[in-house]
C-alpha cells in the first residue's frame, strides 16, 4: 500500500494536526482545511506533472517562470490586446504547451541534460515575461466571474479551484498508476536504455510529460491570478522548488524510478499545513523553512534507514556504494540548506532581541492615563509590513511593540520577506481563519489584497490600512504617514532647490505597483507641471525595495541619462543605494535626495552624496496604527470621529477615512545627528 515508505508522511501529517490543534487558533475548523487546500492548487499542479518527469530521471527548473510568462500573456491579451478572457486562457494555455515543448525538443533531440536544458529556460521565460512588461507593468481590474475561479467559494464553503485540482488528482493517479503508459515512466527511470529495448516509446513519452509540466504551469498561472487579482511578471517566484521539494519528501528518487502520486499529495500538504499552522500559532513564517528543510531531511534519513536491508540484498557491492554516495550528498545539500535557514532565522531572532534591549535601556514610557480606552478585552492586532526585512518597516515594528506594550494587547507581526502580494493575502487568510480583532496591512498591491480585505470585513474583522492604501471599501480607516500630495511636493521642492529650478531629474521607486509610491509620483508630475517647467523627469526605475536593485538602476541611469543632475529614491532602501552608485561614479555633478531614514543615509549625507531626505518618525507611524487598531476594536473610535486621542502623540487630526499623522520632515546635514532612527 505504501511503495515508497509514505506512511510516515502520514505520521508527520498526525503529527502537525495535533500540534497546531492545540497551538493554533482554529486550526481543526472546516474552514481552515478548505484554506489550506486552496493554497496547495498552484503548487499542487506543479508538483503533479513534476511527479512523472523526477520519476523517469529527469527535472523541470522552468515551471515557476513559465508562470510568469503566462501570467503576463494572459494580462497583456485581455487588456491591451481587447481580446475576451477565453481567448486569452486558451492563447495562455498554448503558451504554456509550446514553452514544455522547447523544452521536450532540446532534451529529446539534442539529448541535452534536463537540468541544464531546464535551467536556461527558467531565466529564458522569465526574461521574455519581464521584457514583455519592462518588469513593472501590472495587469489588473479582471471581471468578478473570473476572479471568481481563484477567490470564490461553491456553496459558500468549497473553494472553486478545488473542482480543478481534485479531478487533476485523480486523473494523474489513474495514468501513473493504472495505465501501461504511465508506469513506463519507471522504467525510464530505472534505465532508458533499457526501456528502449523493451519496446518503449522513450522519446514520446518524454515529450509527452514535458510538455504537459508546461501546460500545468499556464494552468496553474491562470489560477495564481484569479487568486490574487493581478498579473505580473514576477507570478510564480520559488514556486518551482517547493514542487520538487513536495515531490522529493513524498519519497520520490531525484535518481528516477521511484515515485507515487500520493506521495507527492502527502508531501504536497506537509509543506502546506506547516506553513498555515505557524501562521495561526503566531509564530515567525522564517520557521517554515527550517522545518521544512528539517522535514525533508527526517525523511530522507528514515527512508534510508527503511531500505538499509533492500540496498545490501538487491544491490551489488558498486551500485550500492555508488547509492551511499548519492545519499550522502543530499544528506550534505539538506544541511547546508538548514543551516542557511538558522543563520536567517537567528539574524531575526538578534535583530528582535536588540529592539527589545534598545527598548529597555531608553526605559519604559509614561503614559498618559486619559489616552487609553477602557478596553477590558485584551485586543489581537494583526499587523503587516510590505517587507520585514526593510528597515523602513524594521523601525515601523519598534513604535507598534511600544504601543501594544502600553495598552496590553497583543500584536501579531507578520508578513512577507520580500515584496510579493500574494504572501500578504496567504497571511491575512491566516489571520481570519485565527479570528483576529483587527488587521492592519501596508499594502504593496491594492487590488490584489482588497478581495481578502473585504473577506475580512464581511466576518466581523476590523480592518485597517497604514503606510499604503487599499480600496477604501475594503478597509475602515488609513492611517497616512501624510497626504500623497504633502510628500509628493514636499520632494519636488527639495528637487528644485538642489538642481536650481531647472535640468533633468530620475525617480529610483520600490515597485511601480505600489499604491502610495504611484500616488506620491501623480503628485511630484503635478507639481512640476504647475511651478517647475524647467525640471524634466527623465525616467522612473523600479528597485523592488533592494538596496542593491537600486544600486544598478542608478548606475544604469546615470549611463543612459548622461544630463541627469539629480536622482530622488522614494523607498527607503533605494536611497543609500542610490547614493553609494553616484559615489562610485565619481559623479561630483549629480546630487540625491528622497524619501529614506536617517541612520541608513547619515554617512552619505554627511559626505555631501545625499542633499537631503524627506520622511516623517516611522516609530510614531508603527505606534499610531496599533492604537488607532486598539480604538477601532474597543469601540472608542469610529466613523465619523474628528480626532483620535494617540497616547504620546496626543490628539492627531481625523479627515475621512484617513488618521493622519502629520507634514513630512526634512533631514539635512545641519539636523541629522539629532536623529535615531
Amino acid at each position: 500500500m505504501f511503495p515508497n515508505n509514505e506512511w510516515i508522511l502520514l505520521l508527520v501529517l498526525v503529527g502537525e494536526c495535533l500540534i497546531f490543534s492545540l497551538t493554533g487558533s482554529n486550526f481543526l475548523t472546516s474552514g481552515n482545511g478548505f484554506e489550506i487546500t486552496r493554497l496547495a492548487v498552484e503548487i499542487g499542479l506543479l508538483a503533479l506533472m513534476m511527479t512523472p518527469i523526477i520519476i523517469t530521471g529527469g527535472i523541470d527548473l522552468s515551471v515557476g517562470s513559465m508562470m510568469g510568462l503566462a501570467a503576463v500573456v494572459m494580462g497583456g491579451l485581455w487588456r491591451d490586446g481587447g481580446f475576451s478572457m477565453s481567448v486569452a486562457i486558451t492563447v495562455t494555455l498554448l503558451v504554456g504547451l509550446l514553452g514544455g515543448a522547447l523544452n521536450a525538443a532540446m532534451i529529446t533531440k539534442l539529448k541535452a541534460p534536463p537540468l541544464i536544458v531546464t535551467l536556461g529556460t527558467f531565466s529564458l521565460f522569465r526574461g521574455v515575461a519581464e521584457g514583455l512588461t519592462r518588469g513593472i507593468e501590472n495587469y489588473s481590474g479582471f471581471s468578478p466571474s473570473f476572479l471568481f475561479l481563484g477567490q470564490g467559494y461553491v456553496f459558500g464553503v468549497i473553494p472553486t479551484q478545488l473542482f480543478i485540482f481534485v479531478p487533476a488528482i485523480a486523473i494523474v493517479w489513474w495514468w501513473m498508476h493504472r495505465t501501461a503508459f504511465g508506469r513506463s515512466f519507471f522504467a525510464i527511470g530505472f534505465s532508458q536504455e533499457g526501456s528502449r529495448y523493451a519496446g518503449i516509446k522513450v522519446r514520446r513519452r518524454l515529450n509527452f510529460i514535458y510538455c504537459l509540466s508546461g501546460l500545468a504551469a499556464s494552468l496553474a498561472a491562470i489560477i495564481y491570478v484569479a487568486h490574487l487579482g493581478q498579473a505580473k511578471s514576477d507570478a510564480g517566484t520559488g514556486y518551482e522548488l517547493t514542487a520538487i521539494a513536495a515531490v522529493v519528501l513524498g519519497g520520490a528518487s531525484i535518481f528516477g524510478g521511484r515515485g507515487t502520486v500520493l506521495g507527492t499529495i502527502l508531501g504536497l500538504f506537509a509543506i502546506v499545513i506547516l506553513q498555515n499552522g505557524l501562521r495561526l500559532s503566531g509564530q515567525p513564517s522564517e520557521l517554515a523553512g527550517i522545518l521544512t528543510g528539517v522535514l525533508l531531511i527526517a525523511t530522507i534519513l528514515i527512508d534510508r534507514l527503511t531500505r538499509g536491508g533492500q540496498a545490501a540484498s538487491h544491490r551489488n557491492v558498486s551500485s550500492k556504494e555508488e547509492f551511499e554516495v548519492k545519499n550522502w550528498q543530499i544528506g550534505i545539500l539538506s544541511g547546508v540548506i538548514l543551516a542557511a535557514a538558522l543563520i536567517v532565522a537567528g539574524s531575526n531572532w538578534l535583530l528582535v532581541r536588540s529592539i527589545k534591549d534598545e527598548r529597555a535601556a531608553v526605559g519604559p514610557t509614561r503614559v498618559q492615563p486619559a489616552a487609553i480606552p477602557a478596553n477590558p478585552k485584551k485586543s489581537v492586532i494583526a499587523m503587516m509590513p510590505k517587507a520585514k526585512g526593510d528597515p523602513y518597516f524594521i523601525s515601523c515594528r519598534k513604535g507598534a511593540e511600544d504601543a501594544a506594550r502600553e495598552l496590553g494587547a497583543e500584536l501579531l507581526w507578520d508578513g512577507p520577506t520580500d515584496l510579493d502580494p500574494a504572501k500578504q493575502n496567504e497571511v491575512v487568510e491566516a489571520w481570519i481563519t485565527r479570528g483576529v480583532d483587527v488587521i492592519a496591512v501596508s499594502v504593496e498591491n491594492k487590488e490584489g489584497i482588497s478581495t481578502v480585505l473585504r473577506k475580512a470585513k464581511a466576518k466581523g474583522i476590523k480592518v485597517v490600512t497604514w503606510d499604503a492604501d487599499a480600496e477604501k471599501d475594503a478597509r475602515d480607516f488609513f492611517i497616512n504617514q501624510a497626504t500623497p500630495q504633502g510628500i509628493g511636493e514636499t520632494l519636488t521642492d527639495e528637487a528644485a532647490r538642489i538642481m536650481g529650478g531647472k535640468g533633468e531629474f530620475a525617480i529610483v521607486t520600490a515597485s511601480l505597483s505600489a499604491a502610495n509610491q504611484n500616488e506620491w509620483i501623480k503628485f511630484i508630475k503635478q507639481r512640476l507641471a504647475e511651478k517647475y517647467p524647467d525640471l524634466k523627469l527623465v525616467a522612473i526605475q523600479p528597485s523592488e525595495g533592494d538596496r542593491d536593485r537600486a544600486f544598478q538602476e542608478t548606475q544604469n541611469i546615470l549611463k543612459v541619462y548622461p544630463d541627469v543632475k539629480l536622482v530622488m529614491g522614494i523607498a527607503a532602501p533605494a536611497v543609500p543605494g542610490i547614493a553609494e552608485a553616484v559615489k562610485q561614479s565619481a559623479r561630483t555633478d549629480v546630487k540625491v535626495t528622497g524619501l529614506s531614514l536617517p541612520n541608513m543615509c547619515r554617512p552619505y549625507i554627511k559626505d555631501g552624496v545625499i542633499d537631503s531626505i524627506v520622511l516623517w518618525n516611522t516609530g510614531d507611524l508603527g505606534y499610531l496604527t496599533v492604537f488607532a487598531s486598539n480604538a477601532l476594536s474597543s469601540g472608542a473610535f469610529k466613523a465619523g470621529d474628528k480626532k483620535l486621542s494617540a497616547g504620546r502623540l496626543n490628539e492627531l487630526e481625523v479627515v475621512g477615512d484617513e488618521v493622519r499623522l502629520g507634514k513630512p520632515f526634512i533631514f539635512n546635514k545641519e539636523n541629522i545627528d539629532q536623529f535615531d532612527f
